[in-house]
């Protein structure tokens, strides 16, 4: 009977593989990168990997062709392009880490769909620490499998993020079950903070559970200098957007740092 589990075991992993396989996604497409910067420390934490088509075309233009047989093998190219193209770019030399999107489901097994995510890692000279790996919110996945895949990326060092944060209902639910490195708050969430009143009590509470149970807190979307004095004054340092830089594609942008302002809260 071991030997018959043992059999089916190495099958659905030779399975997985073959579909991993980057090659297996024929699709050009190319990647830009946008700073998340520490605002108050003026520096860039991390830059996000996001899909472009090969000359700079909308994500979209590339993720209308994942369907569900290639999506695995499209999970693993963009990971794999992310990682050598900001190689490429310098970011190894530096401090910064590098983020980027994955689709849980795409994932069969774990253990062996993170095989060529270590290896171009090793081959840029990036640490794994130094990687992030965000899952959005509302992307419906069964929690068991999210938990084994969570669990071994924990193990191997990488960081975890849910993206979106706020945005659907399941996020407090996550949160709950699986504490991710990071969580980057839903941009719907933070436009206008510094005049709307509700936004600002939800997100002082969102930040108050995550620094309580040890998650950093990332606010994307920022476009105002408003916002981001009042995001700092909540001790969200951590911030992305439009204010500091747009994405670069096939570059690492420079961020852009406004002057400070004093926030605009409400009082409570």
């Amino acid at each position: 009977m071991e030997r018959v589990l043992s059999r089916e075991n190495e099958m659905a992993q030779a399975g997985c593989k073959e579909l991993c396989a980057p090659s297996a996604f024929d699709a050009p497409f190319a990647m830009a990168f946008q700073p998340i910067v520490d605002a108050r420390g003026g520096w860039v934490h991390a830059y996000e990997a996001l899909v472009r088509g090969p000359e700079g075309q909308g994500a979209s233009s590339v993720l209308q062709r994942v369907n569900a047989a290639n999506s695995h093998a499209f999970d693993q190219a963009s990971r794999i392009k992310a990682i050598e193209t900001a190689a490429r770019l310098g970011l190894a030399a530096g401090q910064a880490l590098l983020s980027i999107n994955f689709m849980p489901n795409a994932v069969q097994d774990p253990k062996t769909c993170t095989r060529a995510t270590v290896s171009a890692a090793q081959r840029a000279g990036l640490p794994l620490d130094r990687l992030i790996f965000e899952f959005t919110e509302g992307e419906p996945v069964e929690y068991g499998h999210l938990s084994g895949i969570l669990a071994t990326y924990k193990a191997l060092g990488l960081k975890t993020a849910i993206d979106d944060f706020g945005a659907g209902y399941s996020g407090l639910s996550l949160l709950a079950k699986f504490q991710p490195d990071l969580v980057k708050l839903d941009m719907e969430l933070i436009r206008d903070i510094d005049s709307h009143r509700v936004k600002q009590v939800l997100v002082s509470a969102m930040v108050k559970a995550c620094v309580e149970i040890g998650v950093e807190v990332v606010a994307e979307g920022i476009e105002t200098h408003a916002e981001s004095a009042t995001l700092r004054d909540m001790g969200v340092d951590l911030q992305q957007g439009f204010l500091f830089a747009r994405p670069g594609f096939e570059s690492l942008p420079e961020p852009t740092w406004p002057k400070r302002q004093a926030s605009k809260a409400i009082a409570a």
